[in-house]
């Protein structure tokens, strides 16, 4: 891998994979819509002189094309807002995998775990059934079709598939994300989604940012492929409260969102009512098997969740 662009590159996933490639000293087109976004992107980059910005429409694949000059892997980070997600995934991807097929670029297509539907085994390996119950789930499991369709046959592509995570640049994309960066705000009202006392699996954005650029490296690793990227422990929402309000001096209530609560925030926020279906996933957790990524690759990266909460609230607050 010489040269990437990353399509979605200020959003939580983008940011870490753009910083991860520029810290190995790849050249890396960071292509977003929002030309101060990019910049500050940059700005926080060590590395930064392997980056280079590139604004355009990601609907609109002639934008990619014109930004993928000299490219050879590129990185579908771009997401949709999650209410508008059974009306505009499927666009973005196209427009993306059409500018991918004319350039011949390989592609790795981030997403998350919704195609697995409920738990049908211990620990979720790639071929774990797809079989979801959810509108979301089977909208991401369109996308994935779509991913893997034989019309794109000037490019290969891999699917690399993360539970919730949490970072420095998790946004609103991420329900782990929001809480923490509630707590290290320091709000009077701060909302974690589901119950508190199940442990689920979380990773750390910059784990996976390695893993993920990890896999991209490795020829073998593409052709209509999956990988899970795992958080690789537990932990449940109480102990992660009670990690970032030590890290952030913030000891103000967070308060659970089960159905009910979703619902009522729904009526004022269109996000929340979309997050009822998927609170499964909070009550009987999918838990990533990392054995694929081990025998390609080596052992799980999982920085402790002492240790990614307390980064993750302290570049927040640098951030402010």
């Amino acid at each position: 891998m010489k040269k990437a662009i990353v399509i979605g590159a200020t959003g939580g996933t983008g940011a870490v994979i753009t910083e991860e490639l520029a810290n190995r000293g790849i050249q890396t087109v960071a292509f977003g819509r929002s030309l101060p976004k990019l910049k500050q992107l940059k700005d926080r980059i060590h590395h930064s002189e392997n980056v280079t910005l590139a604004t355009g429409d990601a609907f609109n694949s002639a934008d990619i094309v014109k930004a993928a000059e000299g490219v050879d892997v590129l990185f579908h980070c771009a997401n949709v807002p999650y209410h508008e997600m059974e009306t505009k995934l499927i666009p973005l991807g196209e427009s993306v995998m059409e500018a991918a097929n004319q350039l011949g670029l390989k592609v790795v297509a981030v997403d998350g775990i919704y195609p697995y539907g409920k738990r049908q085994m211990d620990r979720i390996s790639e071929d774990h059934p797809k079989q979801p119950h959810t509108r979301k789930g089977k909208t991401r499991l369109a996308f994935e079709k779509m991913l893997f369709d034989n019309k794109w046959n000037n490019t290969r592509v891999m699917i690399v598939r993360l539970p919730d995570y949490y970072g420095p640049t998790a946004n609103e994309a991420s329900y782990l994300g929001s809480t923490i960066k509630d707590i290290a705000d320091g709000k009077s009202m701060t909302f974690f989604i589901g119950n508190m006392h199940v442990p689920r699996e979380y990773v750390y954005l910059p784990d996976a940012a390695f893993m993920i650029v990890e896999l991209a490296a490795k020829d073998e690793a593409y052709g209509k492929e999956n990988w899970n990227i795992p958080g690789g422990s537990l932990i449940s929402g109480k102990e992660i409260v009670r990690i970032a309000q030590q890290a952030s001096g913030n000891s103000k209530s967070v308060i659970p969102l089960g159905r009910w609560g979703l619902s009522v925030l729904g009526l004022a926020v269109p996000v929340m009512k979309e997050i009822v279906e998927m609170l499964y996933l909070t009550e009987e957790p999918l838990v990533l098997s990392g054995d694929k990524y081990e025998k390609m690759i080596g052992p799980v990266r999982a920085t402790p969740f002492q240790e990614g909460i307390w980064e993750t609230i302290h570049a927040l607050q640098q951030t402010k």
